[in-house]
């Protein structure tokens, strides 16, 4: 089930670079502190891109692999979007600016946040949560390097 669970969410979370840009999903509000709610880099456009190709990897998984898996993969990308926001809310409380690295939080919030959403509908043991981040940390890293080298970010972390 881990398996089924990391695709939607790696799809949902290596999207948004590319289909980013324009209006930012705080509308450039401010919290209590004064900085930005997420920040510039987090956008509706990103969000919705990476939700529908979250969504479409789901929706593959369904077709191909097994029936039920739709629902949890709609759930799971939306859990990564909102991982990776409340991330970015962190790192504004921290007055780390946009795109500048919080090591840890920035390689683990999307599959946080898709594991939290999801827990209703699926509850996963503690060594699937453990096997999920092992894996994760490496890939995320990995998958960054690229995406800087491809000129689609402009830190590699």
């Amino acid at each position: 089930m881990a398996f089924y669970m990391v695709l939607p969410a790696y799809a949902t979370n290596s999207t948004p670079t590319i289909f980013g840009g324009g209006q930012p999903i705080d509308f450039e509000k401010r919290f209590l502190d004064g900085e930005r709610i997420f920040g510039s880099n987090k956008t509706v456009r990103g969000f919705v891109g990476g939700l529908v190709c979250g969504s479409l990897m789901a929706l593959a998984e369904e077709l191909f692999l097994s029936r039920g898996l739709f629902q949890l993969g709609f759930l799971v990308s939306l859990g990564s979007l909102f991982g990776d926001l409340l991330g970015a809310f962190l790192k504004r409380r921290l007055k780390i600016a946009p795109g500048s690295p919080l090591p840890i939080v920035d390689q683990l919030d999307f599959i946080f946040g898709a594991i939290v959403l999801t827990y209703p509908l699926y509850k996963f043991s503690l060594g699937v949560v453990l096997l999920l981040v092992l894996v994760t940390l490496p890939i995320h890293i990995v998958g960054n390097v690229i995406a800087y080298a491809l000129g689609l970010k402009k830190t590699f972390m």
